[in-house]
């Protein structure tokens, strides 16, 4: 049961980064749209109204905000700490810490590791739990200001 957890944990961690990845790139797109037909008519913002101007700025910062937590939903993640003797081997990042003690300690590890399954398991389970929930939370975030943005702006462009 363990096992199928942390496989759905991994999978989804990578599920979110796809999204993340989709969601950038959709941004990228938009705003390349957005310029060149903006750019071509030689506009500025300091053509629309007061509340045109808002709207804009507050469309401007939402979409950069939404892209910063895109791009925090795709950042690798590690271990919320890090590796030491006497603990199981459950993330790559372990293996680096481990070899970084020298081969007796990276031996030693995976002794650990194979003479404590469960620990390991349980380990690599709360820490992988752990990064799925943060990489959800940074797309919803980025999610919210991509829709925010994507109704302000344009709705900046239509109140003038």
């Amino acid at each position: 049961m363990a096992e199928r957890l942390l496989t759905d944990l991994r999978q989804e961690a990578a599920r979110a980064d796809t999204k993340g990845s989709v969601l950038v790139a959709a941004q990228g797109m938009a705003a390349s749209a957005l310029v060149g037909v903006l750019a071509v008519r030689g506009w500025q913002p300091g053509a629309l109204s007061a509340f045109g101007q808002v709207m804009w700025w507050a469309g401007a910062v939402c979409f950069v905000g939404s892209l910063l937590s895109l791009l925090m939903t795709v950042i690798p993640r590690y271990r919320s700490h890090v590796w030491r003797p006497g603990l199981p081997l459950t993330h790559f990042a372990d293996i680096h810490g481990a070899a970084r003690h020298g081969p007796t300690a990276l031996e030693e590890a995976l002794r650990e590791t194979e003479r404590a399954p469960v620990a390991a398991l349980l380990t690599a389970l709360t820490e992988n739990s752990r990064i799925v929930a943060h990489k959800y939370r940074w797309l919803r975030a980025g999610m919210a200001g991509f829709t925010a943005a994507m109704v302000l702006l344009p709705g900046a462009l239509l109140v003038g």
